[in-house]
């Protein structure tokens, strides 16, 4: 099958975690739904519609770490903007700023590998992706976050199954039997439960355990099911 490959960067990215509020913790990398969002993005797909266009009944979406995680936490500010306006004094209990500190990933990168099952979206992503041209503007899990993105390859993948192999993606668990370490210590895996089905209302349907290498570098396993480029490399799809 035919499979876009592209990049989307930018200098800092905040993917909130779930059970976060007060303090809002950010994922290492964006989770499916937050993908599906830059694809419509993109596209121009409407952020009402975006969930089910890009659904995993309709698309594969794998994500490859390609610069190391590193995160900060700033202190923020935010505005009471409640009945839709700034509310410059204090008043009872409605201040008008609410300090917070807040968690983001440091110059981030990543790596996205995108086929879907309706030709004319795909190509339509790929002609948009090459020509580096967006919808609307595309950012890294906040609107004021912009991201930038740059178009790869478009590869054929072959699905394999039950081997022992590396995986250059993150690798979702549920499609992994078992995990090797690496005896020479030059890994440093880490496991994050995430969002994976989200309908147009913003439930989620589905979590589940996702392993990447910190520094982007491949991870050994043995899978279920994955996929090989022309290249040689495989990833998994969620």
């Amino acid at each position: 099958m035919e499979v876009l490959i592209f990049d989307v960067f930018g200098d800092l990215g905040h993917f909130k975690k779930y059970y976060t509020t007060s303090s809002p913790l950010s994922f290492s990398f964006p989770p499916p739904p937050t993908v599906a969002g830059m694809l419509g993005a993109i596209t121009g797909v409407d952020k009402d519609e975006y969930l089910d266009v890009f659904s995993p009944e309709r698309c594969k979406i794998a994500i490859q770490i390609m610069a190391p995680i590193q995160k900060l936490r700033a202190g923020l500010n935010l505005i009471n903007t409640k009945g839709n306006h700034w509310i410059p004094v204090k008043k009872a209990n409605h201040g008008p700023r609410s300090p917070i500190k807040m968690e983001f990933i440091k110059q981030p990168c990543y790596r996205i590998y995108f086929c879907h099952e309706n030709e004319g979206l795909f190509y339509r992503l790929a002609e948009f992706v090459e020509s580096h041209k967006s919808f609307y503007t595309l950012s890294l899990g906040l609107s004021e976050l912009l991201a930038d993105f740059s178009y790869v390859d478009i590869m054929n993948f072959e699905e394999r199954q039950n081997d022992d192999i590396d995986i250059i993606s993150v690798a979702p668990l549920y499609l992994v039997d078992d995990i090797y370490i690496n005896s020479s210590g030059d890994r440093k895996y880490f496991k994050e439960k995430m969002p994976i089905i989200m309908d147009k209302n913003r439930v989620v349907h589905r979590y589940e355990d996702v392993l990447f290498e910190i520094d982007g570098k491949s991870v050994r396993l043995r899978a279920d099911r994955y996929w090989e480029g022309e290249n040689g490399e495989c990833i998994m799809f969620f």
